[in-house]
Formats: C-alpha cells, sequence, structure tokens
C-alpha cells in the first residue's frame, strides 16, 4: 500500500522561502509517475499547485507561478516543492499524491493521503 510521507513545514513570514519534501512508500514505481503537490487551507478545498511528469515537465497553477518550483529525486522515491516569496494566502496544509491524467487535467491518483505538513505564512 502507497504511503506518503510530507515534511518541512514551518511558520514563516511574509516573503520568505521555505523546501517542502515528500518522501512516497510502499513499493511503487516511482519515477513512471507524474507526481504533485496540493494544498488545502481552513474551509477549502485541496487544489492542486505543482505537477512534475516523469519526464520533468512541470505546470503550476496560476497563483503560485514564477514563485513555486517543484523538483524530484527518482533515486530516493522523493519529490520536494521550493516555495519563494511566500505570501499569508500560501497558508495551508501541503500534500502530495501521484497522479493520472486524463483530457481535463490533473488528479489525484491514490485515495490515502500522508498526513500532510503545515505551511503558515504570517503577515
Amino acid at each position: 500500500q502507497v504511503e506518503f510521507v510530507e515534511s518541512g513545514g514551518a511558520l514563516v513570514q511574509a516573503g520568505g522561502s521555505l523546501t517542502i519534501s515528500c518522501e512516497v512508500h510502499g513499493g511503487i514505481v516511482f519515477p513512471i509517475y507524474a507526481m504533485g503537490w496540493f494544498r488545502q487551507a481552513a474551509e477549502k478545498q485541496r487544489e492542486l499547485v505543482a505537477v512534475i511528469t516523469n519526464g520533468e515537465a512541470r505546470h503550476y497553477v496560476d497563483s503560485v507561478k514564477g514563485r513555486f518550483s517543484i523538483s524530484r529525486a527518482n533515486g530516493q522515491n522523493k519529490v520536494y516543492l521550493r516555495m519563494d516569496n511566500l505570501k499569508p494566502e500560501d497558508t495551508a496544509v501541503y500534500f502530495c499524491n501521484a497522479l493520472s491524467e486524463d483530457g481535463s487535467g490533473y488528479a489525484a491518483l491514490f485515495d490515502s493521503w500522508g498526513p500532510g505538513t503545515q505551511v503558515t505564512v504570517s503577515s
């Protein structure tokens, strides 16, 4: 059974930077999957903010373009999210998951989620 373990969240001031990590366990063939970072703010739905494909193409939601950078380390089954120029509206719990793709875009592949990692940006 696949398991996602997110880490690295913290309280940071607006304008600051942070890198969060996700390690994937469970015997999946990590390099073949597109991976994504999702976030869920209080009383809001979970949203996909960054995608890295198995060919390392990257896609971002407009609100984080130019500020966030996703990367992966296939040998370690890890995916990272570098966040610069953080804003209070980036405050959320961040989750990772493998992704499936259809004609309308990307979605979480697995129903199981990790605990997430809390990122709080103070103004």
